[in-house]
């Protein structure tokens, strides 16, 4: 029987004009007989911080930094991986294309669930962001399954209904924050920031080709 993997995406500084430089979309991926352990794992991480709050980027803070340490480390210390697709928003030009805004979305998730590993299955968990989101996890799973046919599922769920997809929305805020936030005046943040670089080796401004924190920037033509 083929192996099964989870695949929990969110997206950072997507919406068109929203005056940040470049948008991300990210996924954490984990084997599917794993994800009981590391939700148990990380619930425990928050009981032991008495941290009772959705896990998010947006949250980072002097008060919850030992938590975000430990979580970052607990990230580095497990078969977790990450991968995040970033684009330059001043250079999309869709319309060149004879593409829509949500086509040329479409694509970009494309780019961050084509690198799978065609022996395995995956199931692709997406956050719920607007009324429309059904219609467009059915269009996007027909996308990839035209060339890749391993997607056995693809649906929308809350980010409360799953601590991995909190950690997606945790990881791929820390890489936007790097891009989008030129100033970085929250020093919690740019500590986790340097704990990230700091595991990894790598430098979060660029593509990489790590299997553990994975970085794609998409160079539009």
């Amino acid at each position: 029987m083929s192996k099964t993997f989870n695949i929990y995406c969110d997206e950072s500084c997507h919406i068109e004009h929203d005056h940040n430089p470049y948008m991300f979309l990210g996924s954490v991926s984990c084997a599917y007989n794993q994800v009981k352990r590391h939700t148990e794992r990380i619930n425990e991480l928050k009981d032991k911080h008495k941290f009772n709050a959705e896990i998010k980027w947006t949250s980072v803070s002097k008060s919850k930094l030992r938590f975000y340490e430990e979580l970052t480390d607990y990230f580095f210390d497990t078969d977790l991986k990450f991968r995040t697709v970033g684009v330059d928003k001043s250079k999309i030009n869709y319309e060149a294309h004879d593409k829509t805004y949500d086509e040329f979305y479409y694509t970009i998730y494309y780019y961050l669930l084509n690198k799978v590993e065609p022996a395995y299955n995956y199931n692709v968990y997406l956050d719920i962001k607007d009324s429309l989101s059904a219609t467009k996890v059915n269009k996007l799973k027909d996308i990839l399954n035209t060339k890749l046919g391993v997607f056995r599922n693809v649906q929308n769920i809350r980010s409360h209904e799953s601590i991995l997809m909190q950690l997606a929305d945790f990881l791929m805020g820390a890489i936007s924050y790097q891009h989008n936030n030129l100033e970085k005046k929250n020093t919690a943040k740019v500590k986790i920031i340097n704990r990230i670089m700091q595991h990894s080796g790598e430098n979060l401004m660029r593509t990489n080709y790590s299997n553990k924190l994975n970085l794609f920037f998409i160079e539009l033509q």
